[in-house]
């Protein structure tokens, strides 16, 4: 079954158990790529071969609108490596989205950076946040 990226959510939390909306997102990025490969090739070798290198996915750039509530409570955690995860799926009861992360919940951790984007003319203000991971991004058990 596929889905779509409606009712995506950032989510946060100090110790990895309770995790709580950060700020709604309008971009999430790769939560991971192809690793890079090393070249073993050997004179010997008819052709090219590879070994698949560790992962580097590189810090995690969301994109959000800016509001200064929210750009406050994003500076607040600069500095400090936080639980952050990425949750597919919510449930909506009286116009409400709740994140529920039943399509799937990808967690790691990270420090945070957040800024105010630049814009143009007739355009929306938006901020970026970036997550450098310092640790595997793992899909949650449940």
């Amino acid at each position: 079954m596929a889905i779509t990226s409606y009712k995506t959510f950032l989510m946060h939390s100090t110790d990895g158990t309770a995790y709580t909306k950060l700020v709604d997102i309008k971009e999430f990025p790769d939560l991971g790529k192809a690793p890079d490969t090393i070249d073993i090739t050997t004179l010997s070798d008819s052709m090219k071969r590879y070994l698949q290198d560790i992962l580097d996915t590189g810090q995690l750039e969301f994109t959000a609108n800016y509001d200064l509530d929210d750009y406050k409570k994003l500076v607040a955690l600069k500095g400090k490596t936080e639980h952050y995860a990425l949750w597919f799926g919510g449930t909506e009861a009286a116009g409400v989205v709740t994140p529920s992360g039943d399509c799937g919940k990808f967690e790691f951790e990270g420090e945070l950076a957040a800024w105010p984007k630049g814009a143009g003319v007739s355009a929306a203000v938006e901020m970026g946040i970036a997550i450098a991971p310092s640790s595997i991004i793992t899909l949650a058990s449940k």
